[in-house]
């Protein structure tokens, strides 16, 4: 809700800015009124101390999962409301990718438990070594 409002007043901001309707303090006030929005979104987290890296990827999970959640709920909106550029902008640019991060974190969850994490600190730096990737930086 906070993300649409802010998106709607930086819509009503460019409005007012535009140079057939020139109403520039309205365009200021709007402008203000969004990045307010946006900077109480992006406040510190209420965790930031993640315990694991198989906490941190859990919680990632449970992230992309409501994402996917409220994109599927905006599809359906799309849908309801017959607006197929957006049911088509989501799918293409959101929910594929959405699918296939939860299926990539949901295995990272799966080899991180079997490993022996967050128990085992070498299964946390084998995993991250060998299956995240660190190979680049070791030539």
């Amino acid at each position: 809700l906070t993300l649409c409002a802010s998106y709607v007043y930086l819509s009503m901001s460019y409005y007012f800015d535009r140079d057939d309707v020139a109403l520039k303090n309205f365009s200021h006030e709007e402008r203000q009124h969004a990045e307010k929005l946006m900077k109480l979104q992006n406040q510190k987290p209420d965790n930031d101390d993640w315990e694991s890296g198989l906490n941190a990827m859990e919680c990632a999970l449970h992230l992309e999962k409501n994402m996917t959640q409220s994109l599927l709920e905006l599809h359906k909106l799309a849908t309801d409301k017959n607006d197929p550029h957006l049911c088509d902008f989501i799918e293409r640019h959101y929910l594929n990718e959405q699918m296939t991060s939860i299926k990539q974190l949901g295995d990272h969850v799966t080899n991180l438990g079997k490993m022996g994490a967050p128990q085992s600190d070498l299964a946390e730096y084998l995993f991250d070594k060998h299956t995240l990737g660190d190979s680049d930086n070791e030539s």
